[in-house]
């Protein structure tokens, strides 16, 4: 894993993203508010699954290495939230406290379950704090766009999460099923990543700047915010540039190697 932020530094973003998340769901005028990103939840939906989903990390990681997640976590996230909304926000609090001092007590390389499999992502306590900077990023977006307020995800969380997801989400060792292709993702805050697509799978690199390349198939570029969006579906591929062959991110994002 490529990581471009410190440990310490995860656990302060876990927590400001947290933050924000409450803000958004405290000025809420409905907990009932669709959420534009994910059209099938409420407010309280996503409120469910944020903070569900902190508990079963938390208790993955200190479960250590695994066949799957912690029967406890699973049981721990499957608890429903309170409705009533200063019992919802402790409840959020108390679930990203208890995630962020898990991390904190056993450390960067702790072994721990994932759904990734190990890889340029690590399956330990900071691969999980990473990929959870970037799974409360997405949602406070969620939940800003809930309440009409959608915010652009923190620069330096987002520019992180482009590699992120390129490392956890889409790396694979599965064979692309079409012909060889070469995707450059440009954000303008400028870094470049280039995703390399054919028989022996997907693999992801940062471009050094200056450095000379062979022309992609296709690239994107926008702020990194707006990449992160995309990959996660809050933003169509068209709202970011695209230059060269676009046909590829559209069969990328249909992609299941899992299929």
């Amino acid at each position: 894993m490529t990581q471009t932020l410190a440990f310490p530094v995860l656990l302060e973003l876990i927590e400001e993203r947290a933050t924000a998340f409450r803000a958004a769901v405290a000025a809420a005028p409905d907990l009932d508010a669709t959420v534009p990103g994910c059209p099938d939840w409420t407010l309280y939906d996503l409120a469910q699954h944020l903070g569900g989903g902190e508990r079963l990390w938390s208790h993955n990681v200190a479960a250590g290495p695994a066949g799957g997640p912690s029967p406890e976590g699973l049981a721990a996230k499957a608890e429903p939230a309170p409705r009533e909304l200063d019992a919802l926000l402790a409840w959020l609090a108390a679930g990203t406290e208890q995630l962020v001092s898990t991390l904190r007590e056993l450390g960067e390389d702790a072994p721990c379950w994932t759904w990734w499999a190990e890889g340029a992502t690590p399956q330990t306590a900071g691969g999980v704090a990473r990929h959870r900077v970037q799974e409360s990023a997405v949602h406070t977006y969620d939940a800003q766009s809930a309440i009409g307020a959608p915010q652009a995800l923190p620069e330096r969380i987002a520019l992180d999460g482009v590699e992120e997801f390129l490392e956890t989400c889409v790396t694979t060792t599965v064979a692309w099923p079409h012909q060889p292709v070469i995707g450059d993702f440009e954000a303008t805050e400028g870094r470049v990543w280039r995703l390399t697509l054919d028989a022996a799978g997907a693999a992801a690199v940062a471009l050094a700047p200056g450095e000379e390349h062979a022309a992609p198939t296709g690239s994107v570029r926008g702020t990194a915010s707006d990449l992160v969006l995309m990959f996660y579906g809050r933003l169509p591929i068209e709202s970011v540039k695209g230059d060269g062959e676009q046909e590829l991110f559209h069969l990328l994002k249909d992609w299941d190697p899992e299929a």
